[in-house]
C-alpha cells in the first residue's frame, strides 16, 4: 500500500514536470527565434523574416504578449518609417485587446518615437507621449519612466522651455548614470548607455541655448569620450562632434568647426536624422561664410531649405539662414531668389508659431499639471473628493467666466481707446489667448496648511513687487529653495492662488511688465524685440514674440503699431 502511494506521487510529479517542461519549451521557441536577430542593428530589414516567423507563431498559439513583442521588433527593424507606423499601430491594437495599460503605454510611446525621430512631427509625437503618460500610472519601471520624460523633455527644448527640459534631462541622466554602473544583460546595457549619451546631448543643446557655455563644453568633452569607446554608439558620437564643431565656431575657430562638423555629417546622415543634419549644415555654412567661402555656405543653406521643402519641418535655430539667403541674393539683385526665400521664411515662421502655441498648451495642460498631481499623490484621493472638486471647479470657472465677460464689457465702455482690446496694460491678472478671449484660470484647491500658504503668498508678493521675475535664471526649484519650501508645494500654491502653472505665471509677469513699459515709457517703443526679451528675462527674441502673442492676444508688431498709432492720434488731437 505504501509502495503504491509512492508510485502514484511519482507519476503525478513526472506529469507536472512534463507540463512545466512543455510550457518552458514553448516559451523558449520564441526566445530561440528572437536570439537569431536580436544582435542586428536598428533598421536592419534582414531581421524581418525571422520577426514575421515569431509573429505567425504568436498568432497560431494565441499568445498576445509575444505578438505584442513581435510587432515592436518589426517596428524596430523596419527601415521604412511608414511601415514602422503600421507596426506601431498593430502593437497598440494588441495592447488594447489585452487591456494591459503598461503594454499600451509602451506602444503609444513607441509610436510617438517614430513620429518624432523619423518624421519630426512634434505635435503627433506629443499626442502619443501624453497617451503613454496617461496609461503609465501603475508602471513602476524607472527605465521606462525616464525614457518617457526624456522624450517630453525634447519637445520642451524644441519650443524653447530649456530650463523645464533640463529638469527632465537631469533626472534621466542620474538614473542612466547609475544603471550603467551595474552588471547587466548586454541589451539592457546598450539601452541604458544610449539613454545616457542622448540625455547628455540634449542637455548640451539646452545649456548652449541658455548661454551657459562652460556647462555645455564640459558635457561635450564627456560625451565625446564616452561615445568613442564603442562603435555601437556612432550615431551619438556624431551628435557630440556636431556640438564640438559648434563650440569651435563660437570660439571663432572656423577651420576647426568645418573639419569637426564635416566629420559628424556621415553618422547623422546614416541615422536619417534630418533635423540635426540641418543644424550641422547651418553651422557648417556659417563657418564657411566667416572664412569668405560664401558660395559654399549658400549651398549648405540650400540643403537646409531642401529638407524643409521635403519634410515641412524646421528647427528654430536654423531660421536665421533664410535671412542670410535673402540678404545674399538681395545684394546681387537676384529678385527671384530673394523673393523665394522671403516666402520660405514666412512659411517657416508660421510653422514655428503654430507648433509653439499647440505644444506649449498641451504640455502644460495635460502633462505638467497631471504630473504634479501624481508627484504629490493627489491622484490617490478618494473618488468622491475628486468628483466634488471637479463640480466646485466647474462652478468657479463658469462663475469666473461670467464675471470676466461682465468686467470686460464694463472696461470696454469706460476705457475706450485708452485700453487696447480690453487688455490690462498695467500687467494685471487678465490675459488673452491667441483667439482673443480671456484665458479662464484653473484654480486647484490644496491641503497645505494655511500659515504656510500665507507665508508663501507674502513672499510671492515681494517677488513680484521687487521684480525678481526679470531674472532669466529663475526656476521653480530655485525659487522654492529661496522660499524654504518644497517645489511641489510652491507649484500647488501658485496653481491655487494664481490660477496657472509656474511657467505661465512667470510669462504673464514678464510680458505684463514689458506691456506696461511699452504703454507708459516712449523709450521702450524704440527697443528691438531682442532687447525687450533680455529686459524681461525671456531667453530669446523668438520666445518673446511667441509668449507675447500667447499672453496679449496679438503679436508684438501688431501691438507696437497700435500703440504708435494711438500716440500719433493723440498728438494730432493736441495740435488741433
Amino acid at each position: 500500500m505504501h509502495l503504491h502511494k509512492n508510485s502514484f506521487l511519482t507519476i503525478i510529479f513526472l506529469l507536472l514536470c512534463e507540463i512545466l517542461f512543455a510550457q518552458q519549451q514553448k516559451l523558449s521557441d520564441f526566445y530561440l527565434i528572437q536570439r537569431q536577430y536580436e544582435s542586428l542593428p536598428e533598421n536592419d530589414p534582414s531581421a524581418l523574416p525571422l520577426v514575421a516567423k515569431l509573429i505567425r507563431k504568436a498568432k497560431t498559439e494565441n499568445n498576445p504578449t509575444q505578438l505584442f513583442l513581435g510587432y515592436k521588433d518589426a517596428r524596430y527593424y523596419s527601415s521604412d518609417p511608414h511601415i514602422k507606423l503600421k507596426y506601431a499601430d498593430s502593437a497598440i491594437y494588441v495592447a488594447m485587446a489585452k487591456k494591459d495599460d503598461s503594454l499600451l503605454s509602451s506602444a503609444y510611446m513607441s509610436k510617438g518615437i517614430v513620429y518624432y525621430f523619423y518624421f519630426k512631427k512634434y505635435k503627433l509625437a506629443l499626442n502619443e507621449y501624453l497617451k503613454a503618460f496617461d496609461k503609465n500610472k501603475n508602471n513602476k519601471d524607472p527605465y521606462y519612466r525616464n525614457k518617457l520624460n526624456y522624450h517630453i523633455g525634447v519637445v520642451k527644448s524644441y519650443i524653447g522651455y530649456y530650463r523645464d527640459a533640463l529638469d527632465d534631462f537631469e533626472e534621466g541622466r542620474e538614473f542612466f548614470e547609475s544603471e550603467i554602473q551595474k552588471y547587466q544583460h548586454p541589451n539592457l546595457m546598450y539601452g541604458n548607455q544610449r539613454g545616457y549619451l542622448n540625455t547628455i546631448h540634449q542637455m548640451v543643446v539646452c545649456y548652449r541655448k541658455l548661454g551657459e557655455n562652460k556647462k555645455a563644453d564640459s558635457l561635450i568633452a564627456l560625451g565625446l569620450f564616452k561615445s568613442s569607446k564603442n562603435t555601437d554608439y556612432k550615431q551619438e558620437h556624431s551628435y557630440f562632434l556636431k556640438e564640438e564643431g559648434i563650440r569651435r565656431f563660437r570660439n571663432k575657430d572656423y577651420k576647426g568647426a568645418v573639419s569637426t562638423i564635416s566629420a559628424a555629417l556621415p553618422g547623422i546622415f546614416d541615422a536619417k536624422d534630418f533635423a540635426w543634419l540641418t543644424v550641422a549644415y547651418s553651422f557648417l555654412g556659417r563657418s564657411k561664410w566667416e572664412q569668405g567661402n560664401t558660395a559654399e555656405a549658400v549651398n549648405d543653406y540650400k540643403r537646409i531649405d531642401s529638407v524643409f521643402v521635403k519634410h515641412n519641418f524646421v528647427l528654430p535655430e536654423v531660421r536665421e539662414i533664410y535671412v542670410d539667403l535673402i540678404n545674399y541674393y538681395g545684394q546681387r539683385n537676384d529678385t527671384s531668389q530673394s523673393l523665394h526665400f522671403t516666402r520660405q521664411l514666412i512659411k517657416v515662421d508660421k510653422i514655428l508659431e503654430e507648433d509653439f502655441v499647440y505644444l506649449s498648451s498641451k504640455i502644460h495642460r495635460e502633462y505638467d499639471t497631471d504630473k504634479l498631481l501624481r508627484d504629490t499623490e493627489m491622484s490617490q484621493r478618494k473618488s468622491w473628493m475628486i468628483v466634488t472638486s471637479y463640480i466646485i471647479a466647474c462652478f468657479i470657472i463658469l462663475f469666473g467666466a461670467f464675471y470676466l465677460v461682465l468686467r470686460f464689457k464694463s472696461r470696454k465702455n469706460v476705457a475706450g481707446q485708452n485700453n487696447i482690446l480690453g487688455i490690462n496694460l498695467a500687467g494685471g491678472s487678465l490675459a488673452l489667448s491667441e483667439e482673443g478671449a480671456f484665458r479662464v484660470r484653473s484654480y486647484k484647491k490644496t491641503e497645505i496648511a494655511d500659515d504656510i500658504v500665507a507665508s508663501i503668498l507674502a513672499k510671492l508678493k515681494d517677488f513680484e513687487e521687487n521684480r525678481e521675475f526679470l531674472d532669466g535664471n529663475i526656476r521653480l526649484k530655485s525659487l522654492a529653495k529661496s522660499f524654504g519650501i518644497n517645489h511641489n508645494y510652491l507649484s500647488e500654491i501658485i496653481h491655487e492662488h494664481k490660477g496657472c502653472n509656474f511657467h505661465l505665471y512667470l510669462c504673464e509677469l514678464r510680458i505684463g511688465y514689458i506691456t506696461k513699459k511699452l504703454n507708459t515709457d516712449p523709450t521702450y517703443l524704440k527697443y528691438s524685440s531682442t532687447a525687450l526679451a533680455k529686459e524681461c528675462g525671456i531667453t530669446s527674441r523668438t520666445n518673446f514674440s511667441k509668449i507675447f502673442l500667447q499672453v496679449n492676444g496679438m503679436s508684438y508688431i501688431q501691438y507696437l503699431s497700435k500703440i504708435k498709432a494711438e500716440v500719433s492720434n493723440a498728438e494730432i488731437r493736441v495740435e488741433e
